[in-house]
């Protein structure tokens, strides 16, 4: 069960951004690099590693997950909605995963849970996005979605400005936070391409 499930439930709570956007003039592609700016902006929070860097960095992590729903309800509002502006949302997506986990990753110096973490998250993507590409739709479910881990980084961006920094056998929440991501990642890739599979 995972959070991108309730997506219709959020799409109604975004009227109000989506009516703001678009008396801004900002275009659905113009929201989708506000949204990135956001998640490097978390990376280099995260890097930094005080604690009102990380309390910062989560915040900026919640901004960037709204902005991403934004962008697309702002497609539909201006009946702009294209095959260019998919491709360039799923591409910035992947590269503020990137930036996220790698702030996270470089700010406690432990690079090794960060390639780890990173590769599970991408190829967790890459058979959502795969598995639309054979036309079997887009596919959200799995262990741990988008959703999901951006409520996790956020969450654990407020962790680690107040707790210590190791927690259990030497590691604190941001290591068990790529942990999870390096194990679950990989795991919610296999399910969906196992599902995918079965539905061939």
């Amino acid at each position: 069960m995972t959070l991108d499930q309730y997506r219709s439930v959020a799409e109604r709570l975004l009227g109000p951004w989506v009516a703001a956007a678009d008396r801004l003039g900002l275009t659905p592609n113009q929201v989708s690099v506000i949204a990135f700016a956001a998640a490097v902006a978390a990376g280099g929070a995260f890097y930094v590693g005080t604690a009102a860097a990380y309390a910062a960095g989560a915040v900026l992590v919640f901004l960037n997950g709204w902005l991403d729903l934004v962008d697309g309800a702002l497609a539909r509002e201006q009946a702009v909605a294209s095959e260019g502006g998919d491709l360039l949302d799923h591409v910035l997506d992947r590269y503020a995963d990137i930036a996220i986990i790698a702030g996270f990753a470089a700010g406690i110096g432990r690079y090794d849970l960060g390639l780890l973490a990173v590769t599970g998250v991408l190829m967790t993507s890459y058979l959502g996005t795969q598995i639309q590409a054979v036309g079997l739709g887009r596919e959200y479910g799995g262990l741990l979605g988008r959703a999901d881990r951006l409520a996790l980084m956020g969450f654990v961006g407020f962790a680690a400005a107040v707790v210590p920094r190791e927690l259990v056998a030497g590691l604190g929440v941001v290591d068990l936070l790529l942990v999870l991501f390096a194990v679950v990642g990989h795991l919610t890739a296999l399910q969906r391409f196992l599902g995918a599979w079965r539905d061939l």
